[in-house]
């Protein structure tokens, strides 16, 4: 998972960009950059490994001139956490300078990258981003709009991207509209965000989020709508608005505070919890489910867990050894609130089980009675190929584990998921436009690694297990 933010036609771009950066830090920890493009069409490019607040300074920012400008804020799902890999990825493109910034994963990038060294091109990355640059620098359309065309139809998977060739951006979300991509206005400019949170830190006032296979091509103040990419069926990723989200955000149309509390609801209809003292969540992205959970539940609210807000996001974090580490700093128990309660501790997801059962730990230690629990998703089967760091079936403790199974090992009295039909529910709108492939193995794509054979015997396997 990536963010990304645009600017085109606004004095100081770079330190525009840089605040919507700051905005979607939470989207990615390992890298980031920027690259402005002065009214000469030259660019100037800044990457670094770390936070945004560690990469950029004042002067740097001031070095990054022009009135347009691509960012790019990452966690690697393909491609190695390396500055090489750090976007926007650069090239010298005979149209005039370029640079690409994505937010996803290409299902196919393997198999197009082995094509493309076999013709002589020559990668400077291990990102399937780069990918893109090479099939449009080598196709043999006339217009750059064309090879960029040309280039897409090439392409499988995810794709929500930000492009400048010279002064012209482009913004295009691919066909099936699995990540968000939101336009604004500022002054006599526009802007583009992963998350309309980025719009307001910058005070650019929302327009329309893309709508899947929308593309657009923007250059002095005007925004020419290109035709759209093929059609096909929806699949916006519903762990957007479960996780990845911030909850100040509108995402797929929907307020992620809203759908978060309507998870919260939903679970609480499906496994209360029964004479429990005191509901809590793990915070952040927890908090609206568990103030659902107890408005339908009737159980007390409490902050039975206190995050270090100097910690980052240990979900996006790229190894298991420094996940398993911020687990330790990153929470810690309140004693007054846990001890001798039974408490009802509520989650967003539960993905490789690690952060979950040494919280079980903590909250054991703080004296808890009893630890009841609950999921605001369904049990996360399978690997997402989409741009969210799953990649391996065999890190996804619910791939192999029952729930009692799964229980035992948090070491908790009761366990509850909720399931596909609520989740949806409280995504709101249409169901089917949803890609719940990570829940349900229902994938809209052709995976990697995966044979037809194989994909069919874990939609069984999932569908046995509900």
């Amino acid at each position: 998972m990536c963010g990304i933010f645009g600017v085109s036609g606004l004095k100081d771009a770079a330190q525009l960009a840089y605040l919507g950066l700051y905005a979607l830090q939470h989207r990615g920890q390992e890298s980031a950059g920027i690259v402005s493009v002065d009214r000469d069409g030259a660019p100037h490019a800044h990457r670094g490994m770390g936070l945004v607040n560690e990469i950029f300074s004042p002067e740097t920012l001031r070095s990054l001139i022009g009135d347009v400008a691509v960012a790019h804020t990452r966690y690697s799902t393909t491609g190695s956490s390396i500055i090489q890999n750090a976007q926007p990825v650069m090239a010298n493109y005979h149209r005039g300078p370029l640079a690409l910034a994505h937010n996803g994963n290409l299902t196919n990038a393997r198999e197009l990258r082995d094509d493309l060294v076999r013709r002589g091109s020559i990668f400077q990355s291990t990102s399937d981003s780069e990918v893109l640059v090479h099939l449009i620098a080598r196709s043999d359309a006339r217009s750059p709009d064309d090879q960029i065309l040309d280039a897409l139809e090439r392409v499988e998977g995810a794709y929500s991207l930000l492009l400048t060739i010279g002064q012209t951006l482009y913004a295009i979300v691919d066909p099936r509209g699995f990540r968000p991509l939101t336009l604004g206005a500022l002054g006599r400019g526009y802007v583009l965000a992963s998350e309309t949170c980025a719009l307001d830190i910058v005070g650019a006032t929302p327009i329309r989020e893309l709508q899947p296979g929308e593309w657009l091509k923007i250059r002095d103040g005007n925004i020419t709508d290109l035709p759209p990419l093929p059609r096909k069926e929806s699949r916006r990723c519903v762990f957007e608005l479960i996780y990845f989200s911030r909850p100040d955000s509108t995402v797929f149309g929907e307020s992620v505070d809203r759908v978060r509390r309507d998870l919260g609801r939903e679970l609480a209809r499906e496994h209360p919890a029964p004479g429990a003292d005191c509901v809590f969540s793990v915070p952040d992205s927890a908090n609206a489910m568990a103030l659902g959970f107890a408005e339908v539940s009737g159980t007390k609210l409490e902050h039975g867990l206190i995050r270090n807000h100097y910690v980052g996001r240990t979900f996006i974090n790229p190894g298991q050894s420094a996940r398993t580490a911020k687990v330790q700093i990153k929470f810690n128990p309140v004693r007054g609130v846990i001890s001798g309660k039974s408490v009802v501790v509520v989650d967003d997801s539960l993905v490789r089980g690690t952060t979950s059962r040494n919280l079980v730990q903590m909250i054991r230690h703080a004296g808890a009675r009893e630890v009841h629990f609950r999921f605001a998703s369904p049990p996360i089967k399978g690997p997402c190929y989409y741009g969210i760091d799953t990649p391996n079936r065999s890190e996804l403790i619910a791939s192999s584990h029952s729930a009692e199974e799964i229980r035992q090992h948090l070491g908790v009295d009761s366990l509850g998921y909720l399931s596909l039909p609520g989740t949806l529910r409280a995504a709101g709108g249409d169901p089917d436009r949803f890609c719940h492939a990570c829940f349900s193995s229902q994938y809209p794509t052709v995976v990697p690694d995966e044979t037809p054979a194989e994909r069919e015997a874990a939609s069984l396997a999932h569908a046995v297990s509900l």
